[in-house]
């Protein structure tokens, strides 16, 4: 499948359409942000102010991604950087058992409130109802759950694009602030030939599906997560290598965002400590090298858009 720029443009447009007060202007570009060193350790303050350093320097982004509030204490150590740094993040709610949901709640509470400048919204979930961790009813009481907790933040929810497209996060889309449409053409198994196209279907899909969900409601909408392994083991068609990494960023991420589209992008950084994932076939496939700067921060390809 082939999209042109026109048509890449198009979807962009159709993401951005749905953000408060849209006008014609380029999108966000964000990253998704790891809470641990190379070796596993978690990072303390240094280290977010030092990744934070290379994000600015290298994209202009200045909004980072965290997938869970409690890990690694991660809210204690990067909110204040974040906060001498200029940037902005989404932190996210992992609530797969009670002891996850309550951490992250508390986690929240304890340190989100000192910087909610620097929190652009909370993310409850993240692929909840993908991985079937959750339904949309239970997922909308987490929510509803963490506002009474933690109120004067915006919440939403992150989910694969399929799960938006089918209607099963219809009810989660209505009540939610904030929705992260996450969506991998290499997890597709899709040639880099296809892959832009595959990804623009895919946000396309979800977003007409947010749209109806909304009726007419405006929504904060982002490609929650979208990226290429530079590195790693064949999933299918989709060959992991450098060229073809910076391919889908020049030629699928950064048209979206150019078109009005905001994007976060997984990852900013490599994770040599991560264990293989698991895909729909059931194939394994590293995780270590999705970043598009090394673990040293060392920049792959040119990320400015």
């Amino acid at each position: 499948m082939f999209f042109s720029r026109s048509a890449v443009t198009l979807v962009a447009a159709a993401l951005a359409s749905l953000l408060p007060g849209h006008a014609a202007a380029a999108g966000q570009l964000g990253f998704a942000l790891g809470v641990k060193q190379p070796n596993g350790a978690c990072k303390n303050q240094a280290d977010y102010i030092a990744d934070m350093e290379a994000i600015k320097s290298r994209s202009g982004s200045t909004i980072v991604r965290i997938f869970d509030a409690a890990e690694c204490d991660v809210t204690a150590h990067m909110l204040p950087a974040a906060k001498a740094q200029g940037f902005q993040a989404l932190l996210g709610i992992w609530p797969d058992t009670e002891d996850q949901y309550n951490n992250g709640k508390q986690a929240i509470i304890a340190n989100g409130n000192a910087y909610k400048e620097q929190v652009h919204a909370v993310i409850v979930g993240s692929e909840s109802l993908y991985r079937g961790t959750y339904s949309a009813d239970q997922l909308v009481a987490r929510m509803e759950d963490m506002r009474r907790a933690a109120p004067g933040f915006r919440y939403g929810m992150s989910d694969s694009w399929n799960k938006y497209a089918d209607g099963t996060a219809d009810a989660v889309v209505r009540v939610s602030d904030i929705v992260l449409i996450n969506a991998f053409s290499y997890w597709q198994g899709a040639s880099i030939d296809a892959a832009v196209g595959v990804f623009n279907s895919d946000i396309e899909q979800a977003v007409a599906r947010v749209n109806a969900a909304r009726e007419g409601r405006p929504i904060e909408t982002w490609v929650g997560e979208t990226g290429w392994p530079t590195e790693g083991t064949t999933y299918q068609a989709a060959v992991p290598s450098l060229a073809n990494a910076k391919r889908y960023y020049d030629e699928g991420v950064c048209p979206m965002v150019r078109g009005g589209g905001n994007v976060f992008v997984f990852e900013a950084f490599d994770e040599p400590w991560k264990p293989d994932s698991i895909g729909d076939t059931g194939q394994a496939a590293s995780e270590k090298h999705w970043g598009v700067m090394t673990a040293d921060r060392s920049e792959k390809f040119g990320l400015r858009c």
